[in-house]
């Protein structure tokens, strides 16, 4: 099932998306709103509406984004990184969490932002100690995340809570695909329909059931959290005016605007 988080006439409402369309098109596909949310036991109302007629919102309002970096060795290796022996962890706040079709404002304190397409994983449950063989029972389901970036400020402050926290650095959606696969999906990203990023989720070092038992060791996720898996090489500039895309098998299309932070 995907899962849409959406607003019509100020009104907030999860819904179950429906239909087929061409990739990166909403053309044909449709809305059955949910009764109730999606992080407990829910019903579909029936009623419908056209999901053209909508704005789709974060999929989810996370408490907490958990990131994981240089989990594609690629990707560690064209930043002349080291890949980690354990998986490496750093936060975005909630407040840098966007929807598809939303602007991310460049900040201005950069002048090197970068793309980084990347698999989401959205907690369904509330856990915390989770063992390998039960990770998949603490999953809702995934969507599509660009880990947006402020590179030279990440070089230069040498730790990461402004170069990848600012305010609209965190895209998430279209929605959550709850039926899914991840162990191997391509993920590409464009900026103004030229390919930057092209892998696939098989390539990372530690795959998702690892990355979940190392982050609840530590502490609690909460349902809403959402797991950013790191990103294929790839990753480049990001200039005011552009249009950037990224695409995962099976999940879809997550499209936002570059425009200058007011």
């Amino acid at each position: 099932m995907r899962i849409a988080r959406f607003s019509i006439d100020g009104n907030v409402a999860f819904g179950a998306v429906e239909g087929d369309s061409p990739p990166g098109s909403t053309d044909g596909l449709v809305l059955d709103i949910i009764k109730g949310i999606p992080f407990a036991d829910f019903e579909l109302s029936g009623t419908k509406l056209p999901l053209s007629k909508v704005r789709l919102l974060p999929p989810v309002l996370p408490n907490k984004v958990v990131a994981f970096g240089r989990n594609y060795a690629e990707h560690a290796k064209e930043l002349g990184n080291e890949v980690p022996d354990a998986p490496f962890a750093f936060f975005k706040p909630s407040t840098s969490v966007i929807g598809s079709g939303d602007e991310i404002g460049y900040p201005s304190f950069s002048q090197e932002l970068h793309h980084e397409a990347e698999l989401a994983v959205v907690i369904g449950r509330m856990c915390r100690e989770v063992p390998r063989e039960r990770v998949k029972d603490v999953i809702l389901g995934y969507t599509c995340a660009n880990d947006v970036t402020a590179r030279d400020v990440q070089k230069r402050e040498k730790q990461w809570a402004r170069a990848k926290g600012f305010d609209s650095s965190c895209p998430l959606g279209p929605w959550v695909e709850t039926d899914l696969d991840p162990s191997d999906l391509t993920i590409q990203c464009t900026v103004n329909g030229q390919q930057r990023q092209l892998g696939r989720t098989s390539e990372m070092i530690h795959p998702i059931e690892d990355l979940i038992v190392n982050i609840t060791e530590a502490m609690t996720l909460l349902p809403g959290d959402v797991i950013l898996t790191g990103t294929p090489a790839g990753v480049g500039p990001l200039n005011v005016g552009d249009e950037v895309a990224v695409t995962i098998e099976g999940i879809g299309t997550l499209t936002n605007k570059v425009i200058k932070r007011g």
